[in-house]
C-alpha cells in the first residue's frame, strides 16, 4: 500500500490564466482524504503513522455523511484525514459516504483534495448545486460544522477536488496542533489542470501554490496518484 522514496525534480506546469472573476480569493488546499484499506480505519491510520513517524488521532464520526475517521495535522493549516465508511443509512444516501466505500472496495487509497472557501454560496451559483451541511463529533464533544460542495463531482472525474467552508472557531480547525515535523511537499495528480482550474474557476495554481504538482496523463482512472511529504524519517511517497 505504502512505500518510502526520495522524490526529487516534481514539475509544476501550472496553468497560469484565471478563470474566474475573483471570488474566493483565498481558495486554499484544505485537507487530503485517504479512504481505509479493506481491513479497517484502524489498521491503515496505523501504517501511515508508522510510515510518518507521527500518529493519527481518532477525529470522531460524521453522522450525516456515516463516515468516521483518523486525522493528521500537518504543517501549513493542512490535515490528512483517514476515513472509513461504517454500516449505517446515511453512508448508502451521502455522497460523500458512497465515495468512501467505493474507494475503500477498490482497496483503499486516495479519495480526494479538499479546497477551503471563504464564500461557498457562489460556487453553489456558479456550479448550479447546492453545498450540503456536515459535521463531525469530535470525541472531547466538540462538535465541528461545515458546509461542501462537490463531492458528486469528485464521485464522476476524481482529479476535481471539492469544497469546503468552515462555519466553526479557526482555532479548532482540524489541522491545530500540527507539531512542524510532517509538511507536505508535493502531490502527483492524475488529469488535466485546464480542466481542474475550469472546475475552480480561477488557476489551479492558487489553492496550491504550497505544493509542487506533479500533472501526469490519467493511465486508468484521473485522481491523486501520490503524495510527498516531509517526515521526521525524511522524504517519505505515498
Amino acid at each position: 500500500m505504502v512505500k518510502e522514496v526520495v522524490v526529487d525534480n516534481l514539475s509544476h506546469p501550472g496553468v497560469h490564466q484565471m478563470l474566474g472573476t475573483g471570488e474566493n480569493a483565498g481558495m486554499r488546499l484544505d485537507h487530503l482524504s485517504f479512504a481505509a484499506c479493506p481491513d479497517g480505519l484502524d489498521a491503515t491510520a496505523s501504517r501511515l503513522s508508522e510510515l510518518l513517524g507521527e500518529q493519527f488521532v481518532d477525529g470522531g464520526v460524521h453522522p450525516r455523511f456515516g463516515t468516521r475517521n483518523r486525522i493528521l495535522p500537518v504543517s501549513g493549516g493542512m490535515y490528512i484525514e483517514v476515513v472509513e465508511v461504517l454500516d449505517h443509512p446515511a453512508s448508502d444516501k451521502a455522497p460523500f459516504g458512497q465515495a468512501v466505500r467505493a474507494r475503500s472496495e477498490q482497496g483503499g487509497g486516495w479519495l480526494g483534495w479538499v479546497v477551503a472557501v471563504d464564500d461557498i454560496a457562489s460556487l453553489e451559483e456558479r456550479l448550479g448545486r447546492d453545498a450540503a451541511q456536515g459535521n463531525r463529533h469530535r470525541p472531547d464533544g466538540f462538535e465541528l460544522r461545515w458546509r461542501q460542495l462537490g463531492v458528486k463531482g469528485l464521485q464522476s472525474d476524481p482529479q476535481l477536488p471539492f469544497f469546503i467552508q468552515w462555519e466553526s472557531d479557526p482555532a479548532q480547525h482540524p489541522s491545530a496542533g500540527a507539531s512542524g515535523q510532517v509538511s507536505l511537499k508535493a502531490i502527483e495528480i492524475a488529469g488535466d489542470p485546464g480542466r481542474v482550474s475550469e472546475w475552480l474557476g480561477q488557476s489551479v495554481d492558487h489553492p496550491l501554490e504550497d505544493v509542487e504538482v506533479d500533472w501526469v496523463a490519467p493511465n486508468g482512472s484521473p485522481g491523486i496518484n501520490a503524495v510527498v511529504l516531509q517526515t521526521p524519517h525524511g522524504t517519505v511517497r505515498i
